[in-house]
């Protein structure tokens, strides 16, 4: 993705995504579950 866009916008599409996470979390009050690493 950064090769495409660009270091910015990357950033700032990552930040949004963390931000609609945190909003989710928050307004039904679950608990943050980490999704498992498949190697």
């Amino acid at each position: 993705m950064i090769a495409r866009v660009g270091h910015n916008c990357t950033a700032v599409a990552l930040a949004d995504k963390n931000a609609r996470m945190i909003q989710a979390l928050l307004s039904c009050e679950a608990s943050y579950v980490a999704p498992s690493i498949k190697a």
